[in-house]
């Protein structure tokens, strides 16, 4: 049985498209990352979901019962804020146990639950403090432990990491991807940020202005991109593109062999190159960055500037070097388009 269903749906505000005919399904238990740029809907299809937006048109589905209809407490889904939303003066205790003490649950489960999300989350010895007295990490604790003591059948989470430090951000990803599988829900959390989208999803869902590009695995969308949008949007460093054009059946430039015709965008992985004494191509190395296990270098080859990384040793700035390339993993797009072409 799917989690979750998204058909159609589509939202305005005004004469903006925010979102244009969405259709979406998770399988149950599903963690799906909604990755995009800033703007492109990723929230208000959250707010969709649960009901703080009304669609314009479209039907939403949570296990296989309509909810697009409902009022938002009816929907059975909880919504994680990007800025926690606590409630200062309540103590830890009192901020887990107010979506059942508004649902009127009986004071003896209200304190069972409390003590066993809080457990769950590591919070147990920090109940009787007010959010004011915890670190980043423990205020983002409490605001998923509020969506967990509900026992919702999907969790959403609107960019929940944004306001942590590097290293906070990287053990709150972990957290939640373990807490997410212990607890067998569907999940939606929402980021920009393309490194939480690739460790955290089973699937992602790309956005770009209101429309959604692809859905695909982390590896379907890095290796088979739809579009030269995804392919640059999804990689760090960033995917190489240098247009093409093909005459009797080669490139120029770089003279591969192909049986597409006319203008192509190349889509060259950073990883794809390979410094090599006797390599095909030549350029002059123009910039060298250090990050511990790899150079990422600009290399300047005339019309172009490549970037590689996956060097283990420094080549040195003004040095003229010889690369390759990975034929098996480079990238094809139309030119005008910008799809992907299978050659």
């Amino acid at each position: 049985m799917p989690g979750l269903v998204l058909n159609q749906v589509s939202k305005r505000f005004g004469a903006t498209v925010v979102l244009d005919r969405v259709s979406l399904e998770l399988a149950e238990g599903e963690l799906l990352v909604v990755l995009g740029p800033s703007g492109c809907g990723k929230s208000t299809l959250l707010r969709l979901i649960s009901g703080l937006e009304e669609c314009d048109s479209g039907e939403i589905y949570v296990n296989d019962r309509r909810i697009d209809q409902l009022r938002p407490r009816e929907r059975n889904v909880a919504l994680v804020f990007q800025n926690y939303s606590l409630y200062p003066h309540m103590s830890v205790a009192k901020n887990l146990a107010f979506p059942l003490e508004v649902a009127r649950l009986p004071k003896a489960k209200i304190r069972e639950r409390v003590q066993a999300t809080a457990e769950m989350l590591g919070l147990a010895e920090r109940l009787k403090d007010k959010p004011g007295q915890l670190s980043g990490g423990q205020r983002q604790r409490v605001a998923l432990g509020r969506a967990i003591i509900r026992e919702p059948a999907i969790f959403l989470l609107d960019e929940p990491l944004s306001n942590l430090d590097a290293e906070l951000r990287l053990r709150m990803r972990q957290e939640i991807v373990k807490l997410q599988r212990e607890l067998g829900r569907t999940m939606i959390h929402v980021t920009h940020d393309q490194t939480e989208a690739l460790t955290m999803a089973d699937r992602i869902a790309l956005l770009d202005k209101g429309t959604l590009i692809q859905v695909g695995t982390p590896e379907e969308l890095y290796r088979k991109p739809a579009n030269s949008f995804v392919a640059s949007f999804i990689g760090q460093p960033k995917i190489n593109f240098i247009p093409v054009t093909v005459v009797s059946g080669r490139t120029s430039p770089f003279d591969i062999e192909t049986r597409a015709t006319g203008k192509l965008l190349l889509g060259i992985r950073p990883e794809a190159i390979s410094l090599e004494p006797a390599g095909k191509y030549e350029g002059v190395v123009e910039s060298v960055e250090y990050l511990g296990d790899q150079y990422i270098t600009q290399l300047n080859c005339g019309s172009h500037t490549l970037t590689i990384s996956q060097i283990t040793s420094e080549p040195r700035i003004g040095e003229q070097v010889r690369f390759s390339l990975k034929q098996g993993e480079l990238l094809w797009f139309d030119a005008e388009s910008g799809q992907a072409v299978k050659l």
